[in-house]
């Protein structure tokens, strides 16, 4: 088997025959971190550091940890500069998805079999820019390309929605939002007053009262759905869910928007209600809740000092109490609201299995960020096939922050569950007929169902 040939993972018979029933279905990405904006100008790019590097922050940080200065990944030097610095320590990436990405967006967008290294780093770039300048390498006609079918991006509820209106005009292709209101959570945070204020301004809601605050979510809620968002996204660290009463949380807001300091025991009710109060939206709109749980944010102070957030200074932990956290909210919105649920950490695989076995209206999400590599995933849906229902999953997404891997990310995505299934088949575990239901299943049905059919 050679690099990223056409046996790429498939380690049987069968897992080639699986792929190749699905490898050309339809992508529907109901989680990305798209520009919008982007997409709906279509101006495209110019050079290929803009298309691979500019905006992925896997890449800063495996460049940051094979020691390449900072100014040659965020900083001030030219993007040639930082093409070459990337393209000179990339072969120390082997065996990180990102090399392989990387990789399958060459070979597949652009036609380029050569490897990146220090020695290919300036043809690649000659290569690319001259590509880039065809009307077949601008983002409508890529993600045409690349057979996006449906994408939700992440917004922030006093985010501009004026290039989702915009994109409702481009043909073949839907670009939805999805409501990402965690600043409103962030009670503890600096700048917290300022988000409120901002998101009575965006709302024309008076946010100086509590109700006036609710209002404010619920008419930003409706904003989204009226663009046809179909689902809310919450990064969660530690879920927090248990019966507060309202007065006590009113209390709480009064003091955090006068800038008086809160308990620890006052942020974690504010965040019990208002994570509730998600719910009852989502519920009564028929979204997906989608909680992204475990990621230490800005663990590395340096970083977000410097950069700020998304830079790549988070990390993974498994001290998180998962079990208490959401048992209140699940058991309150038990066959109410459809939930999926994203674990950052493989030590809680178990726990996320047994919590969607019990409930019907839970589904998991598939293997996420640290998890989305060829091992991560193996490990995730052979687990998940022997708890829950594997048929149950709720679809791939790329959780990517540049367009030209949503191809590469759901390829790799598709190529190992055919080779988990494979194998399965292969040991005499799933009957043939079984198998190739079940990888189209979860490619394309089961998130065509679960997140873009009202039911």
């Amino acid at each position: 088997m050679a690099f990223l040939d056409e046996n790429y993972l498939l380690q049987n018979k069968t897992s080639k025959l699986l792929y190749e029933s699905v490898k050309d279905l339809p992508i529907l990405d109901a989680h990305n971190h798209g520009d919008v904006k982007e997409i709906v100008e279509n101006k495209g790019w110019q050079d290929i550091w803009q298309v691979e590097g500019a905006t992925d922050h896997y890449v800063w940080e495996l460049m940051r940890k094979a020691g390449v200065p900072e100014d040659k990944i965020t900083g001030k030097a030219s993007n040639k500069e930082k093409w070459k610095a990337l393209a000179t320590v990339f072969p120390k990436f082997v065996g990180n998805p990102t090399y392989e990405w990387i990789h399958l967006d060459l070979k597949r967008m652009f036609k380029i079999e050569v490897n990146i290294s220090k020695y290919t780093a300036e043809k690649i770039w000659e290569d690319t820019s001259l590509l880039l300048k065809s009307e077949s390498m601008k983002p409508q006609q890529l993600l045409k390309k690349m057979n996006v079918e449906v994408m939700c991006t992440t917004n922030d509820p006093t985010e501009d929605l004026s290039y989702h209106e915009k994109a409702k005009k481009i043909e073949g292709i839907k670009i939805l939002p999805t409501w990402r209101p965690d600043k409103v959570m962030n009670i503890d945070k600096d700048g917290w007053p300022e988000f409120i204020e901002k998101l009575g301004e965006v709302t024309k809601e008076d946010v100086g009262t509590f109700e006036g605050f609710l209002k404010a979510l619920y008419t930003s809620h409706r904003n989204f759905e009226d663009l046809g968002c179909v689902a809310s996204d919450h990064g969660i660290f530690q879920p927090v869910s248990y019966p507060v009463e309202k007065t006590k949380v009113e209390e709480v807001y009064q003091k955090a928007i006068s800038r008086k300091e809160l308990t620890g025991q006052e942020i974690s009710d504010f965040k019990s209600f208002i994570f509730h109060e998600f719910g009852k939206m989502n519920a009564e709109s028929n979204w997906v809740m989608q909680l992204h749980i475990g990621a230490v944010r800005d663990y590395r102070d340096k970083l977000y000092s410097m950069l700020g957030p998304d830079a790549g200074g988070d990390i993974s932990t498994n001290n998180v109490d998962l079990v208490k956290g959401l048992r209140y909210f699940l058991n309150q919105y038990d066959e109410k609201l459809k939930i999926v649920i994203y674990c950052l950490d493989p030590s809680l695989f178990s726990t996320v299995s047994s919590i969607a076995r019990a409930f019907p209206n839970v589904s998991l999400g598939t293997p996420w960020w640290f998890n989305d590599s060829p091992f991560g995933m193996e490990m995730y849906l052979k687990y998940i096939a022997t708890v829950d229902l594997l048929s149950d999953l709720a679809g791939w997404v790329t959780d990517s922050r540049k367009l030209i891997s949503y191809g590469s990310r759901t390829e790799m995505f598709r190529r190992e569950l055919s080779n988990v299934i494979g194998e399965m088949v292969e040991k005499g575990q799933i009957p043939t007929r079984e198998a190739f239901d079940l990888v189209r299943e979860i490619c394309y049905e089961r998130p065509k169902k679960l997140f873009f059919e009202k039911n």
